[in-house]
Order: C-alpha cells, then sequence, then structure tokens
C-alpha cells in the first residue's frame, strides 16, 4: 500500500506537533495533500477510474475546508503550512 502506517508517522512528525499528533490541521492537510498526490499519478494513467475522479474531488474540498478554517483561525499557521507544502504558487 502507499500509505503504510509508518509513512503516515513520518508525515504528521514533520508537520504536526509529534508523531501522534494526528487530529492538528497542518498534519491533517499535510496527509490529504500527499493522498491527493497520490491519487493525481493514478488518474494520468486510469482517466477513465471515475471513483478515484470522484474521491480525489472529495479529498480536495476536505482539504479545502480545512484551509478555510487555518485561515479564520490563525493566519500564520496557514501561510506556513501553504509554503511548506508548496500547495500555492
Amino acid at each position: 500500500m502507499y500509505l503504510d502506517s509508518a509513512k503516515k508517522k513520518e508525515l504528521f512528525e514533520k508537520y504536526g506537533k509529534s508523531a501522534t499528533d494526528t487530529g492538528s490541521p497542518e498534519s491533517q492537510i499535510a496527509l490529504f495533500t500527499f493522498r491527493i498526490a497520490h491519487l493525481t499519478e493514478h488518474l494520468k494513467a486510469n482517466h477513465k477510474d471515475f471513483a478515484t475522479e470522484r474521491a480525489l474531488k472529495m479529498l480536495v474540498g476536505k482539504r479545502r475546508r480545512l484551509l478555510d478554517y487555518l485561515i479564520r483561525i490563525d493566519i500564520n499557521r496557514y501561510r506556513a503550512i501553504i509554503k511548506e507544502l508548496g500547495i500555492r504558487k
């Protein structure tokens, strides 16, 4: 599987407060970004996989809502995670 527990732990260590910090917006956004990148690559090869396309759109929506929440709560944390993940250009 592309996303095992070791990879999740690494993401949470890097973007969250600790390896067990799975609930902070930064760690969730990082996890969603990793999954979005994986599904995007999958859809490049399998363009007729509409179930995966729907799942990708739902993930992008979840990430967008979390980013909107982070803007409302703390704009500096939002700017830091955007810059660190390279989501915006």
